[in-house]
């Protein structure tokens, strides 16, 4: 808000002064009674100091710019004086004054030059035949990847016998392979017996692990192992916030690590649409994490991914459960339903050579739908199932040569031909990367590849196009334990 002034009042100057005598009546004119007067008059209604960025070239403009060059000449003749300011130098050193200077000098020494005082050696000195040690001396060294406790020590100057002592006595407390790459081994030697014998180990300080640490001591001729544990706080990492412009950077800046964000994106991936998140959305998750007392901090695994849409309804709850196939388990729903989405695997290792579509026949020699994909390997190479099912049919088909077909839930089968050699029969159940066959070139073939086609209800469709999903349902114990873990993530407090 802000206040205007009255019209034709808001000009300064000259031109503000003419438009306001316009506006007030006039008033009958005063005859000045002498010269004095009239010139007092016409000071007093002059505009000496106008503003010049208006009616330039004017008479009024000139007398203003009249009138500011005389203030400034004004200001330059009236200056104040600035005298020098007197500056004291020091007399120069000569003779023996200056030979004392030099001696005591920096500079020259820092350039090189020999200068300084020195005494010569009295008969009270006695010549050393050697350099003397150090009693003890610190240092550090790395522990390197497939690296050794052993080998560490060894280039740290400790002998042999010593570093496989100390080994053995680490061993007792952590397992040696336990020790990560970058681990830093503090030591302190003492005094060697001869200059042909290594430096014993006086002490030796490092991390073993996250909640351990360990000193080896030395006791007269022994070494004593002293562990350290270190307080841990496993408090899991709860983090709710809202999703805002994307789930990534709103999470990232909550504090949550960039692994852990993957592995949530990645749960909510193949349950929705990760278009369907809105920024009104709540996300929730929690992560395994160990803080120690010294400051550390470890985030572990995902634990719990959820989602709340704008209205505080649950859109999502999925919880980790189990260790399968060396992956961590995988993430289930409250009701025990774990969802599993992606593409067909390639069933034998190659290159493609032909792809789905319209193509030159290379036996026939003309235009022909090529209802699946060649894929060029070595004779012989296994032939793997793509997916789960059944085998629907095994033997000879033709221009197929020796032919498998799979049955797969969802209304998809995948065929495999041009097999030298069969490994399973009709009827039998097969798993994801089970041997079917093996690549060779029977039936209408040039040379030794798989031909792989799927169907989708009976129609080919192209095998590296289709997203394949499974559902499976857990049920008992199974169930009732993941609801009580569920229970027990979410009663930890959110940041």
């Amino acid at each position: 808000m802000f206040l205007r002034e009255q019209q034709g009042l808001e000009l300064a100057g000259a031109a503000g002064s003419a438009r306001m005598r316009a506006l007030v009546p006039a008033a009958a004119p005063l005859v000045p009674s002498s010269i004095a007067d009239r010139l007092r008059d016409a000071a007093v209604h002059t505009d000496w100091v106008p503003d010049l960025g208006q009616n330039i070239g004017s008479r009024t403009w000139w007398r203003g710019a009249a009138t500011c060059v005389a203030l400034i000449g004004a200001a330059w003749m009236t200056r104040p004086g600035m005298p020098p300011v007197l500056g004291y130098a020091p007399p120069a050193v000569t003779g023996v004054a200056l030979e004392e200077t030099r001696t005591q000098g920096i500079a020259p020494l820092g350039l090189g030059a020999t200068t300084g005082r020195r005494m010569a050696a009295s008969g009270l000195v006695r010549h050393l035949t050697e350099t003397p040690e150090r009693p003890q001396i610190d240092l550090t060294v790395t522990l390197g990847g497939g690296d050794t406790l052993s080998n560490a020590l060894g280039r740290a100057g400790v002998g042999m016998n010593e570093a496989a002592r100390v080994a053995t006595l680490v061993s007792g407390a952590v397992a040696l392979d336990q020790l990560k790459p970058g681990t830093i081994l503090s030591l302190t030697m003492g005094r060697r017996p001869s200059r042909l014998q290594p430096r014993p180990i006086e002490k030796l300080t490092f991390r073993a692990g996250f909640d351990l640490n360990l000193a080896v001591n030395r006791a007269g001729d022994a070494l004593l192992l002293d562990r350290q544990p270190i307080s841990i706080d496993r408090a899991p990492l709860h983090v709710r916030g809202l999703v805002g412009d994307g789930l990534y950077r709103s999470m990232r800046a909550a504090g949550v690590p960039a692994r852990v964000v993957e592995s949530y994106i990645k749960a909510v991936a193949a349950r929705m649409p990760i278009g369907e998140v809105g920024a009104a959305d709540t996300f929730d998750l929690v992560a395994d994490q160990a803080r120690a007392a010294t400051g550390e901090v470890e985030v572990g695994q995902l634990q719990y991914a959820g989602l709340v849409d704008a209205a505080g309804k649950r859109r999502l709850q999925l919880v980790r459960w189990g260790d399968k196939d060396g992956e961590g388990g995988s993430f289930m729903d409250p009701a025990g339903q774990v969802e599993r989405r992606g593409f067909m695997g390639m069933p034998v290792a190659g290159r493609v050579t032909s792809t789905f579509g319209y193509r030159m026949h290379p036996l026939l020699g003309f235009m022909r739908m090529h209802k699946g994909i060649d894929i060029g390997a070595p004779y012989g190479s296994p032939i793997y199932a793509a997916i789960d099912g059944v085998v629907q049919f095994a033997g000879r088909s033709g221009g197929y040569g020796n032919f498998v077909k799979l049955a797969h839930a969802g209304g998809y089968a995948s065929g495999y031909g041009h097999m030298s050699r069969i490994a399973v029969s009709s009827g039998t159940r097969v798993q994801r990367g089970q041997v079917i066959g093996y690549v060779g070139s029977t039936g209408m073939s040039t040379g030794p590849h798989l031909h792989w086609e799927v169907w989708k209800n009976g129609v080919p469709v192209n095998p590296r196009a289709i997203s394949l999903s499974s559902v499976q349902t857990v049920s008992g114990n199974t169930l009732r334990g993941l609801k009580a873990k569920l229970a027990r993530l979410l009663s930890a407090p959110a940041r």
